[in-house]
């Protein structure tokens, strides 16, 4: 199967399906922290007709619940409007499977992006004994089943200290849930 990857520099759900046996390239205005195939710049100037599956992550700063405040603050509304167009963009794609990852949206961005989530996953549901509620928006592609259920549960990226890379930190996929990705939805057929 022909993968990409959007909006993803650690190369996890890439290299997950590559592992797999898949073809697959990530696509980030930043450079692939693992080696690997990445395309750097923005996704929007790229083909991507070439993939039979596209996994997206856009970035969820102005989308989600835990920032809806600064929406207000510090007059963000124009930012959060081009990244929920953005998030659309992605979900609209005209590729056979898509599927788009991002915490729970608030409503003014559900708004812009026409429906809510279709599944909300945990890591712990994939072996990590961490929360962090993830929403998958999907389009010709199954809900992700659970591998292995974990207790000890804590919200160890919550408590992250402020830092220049913490954004880096809290966006990075879960190795359980990439795998996930890449066992489940790896092996469906694509149409030809």
């Amino acid at each position: 199967m022909n993968v990409a990857v959007l909006c993803e520099f650690s190369g996890t759900v890439r290299d997950a399906f590559i592992r797999r046996g898949h073809n697959a390239v990530s696509y980030d205005l930043l450079p692939s922290e693992a080696p690997g195939p990445h395309i750097q710049g923005d996704v929007r100037d790229k083909d991507l007709a070439w993939a039979d599956l596209v996994i997206a992550h856009p970035t969820c700063t102005r989308l989600c619940n835990s920032g809806v405040v600064w929406l207000h603050r510090r007059n963000l509304w124009a930012q959060m409007r081009d990244a929920a167009l953005f998030f659309k963009w992605c979900l609209d794609l005209p590729n056979e499977m898509v599927g788009v990852e991002n915490p729970i949206m608030h409503k003014y961005a559900v708004e812009i992006v026409g429906r809510r989530q279709d599944q909300v996953i945990q890591p712990w549901m994939f072996g990590h004994g961490e929360t962090k509620a993830t929403c998958l928006w999907l389009r010709r592609l199954p809900k992700l089943t659970p591998t292995n259920i974990v207790e000890g549960r804590e919200q160890r990226l919550h408590k992250l200290p402020p830092s220049p890379t913490r954004w880096a930190e809290r966006s990075r996929t879960y190795q359980g849930i990439a795998e996930a990705m890449a066992e489940q939805w790896g092996s469906l057929e694509a149409e030809k």
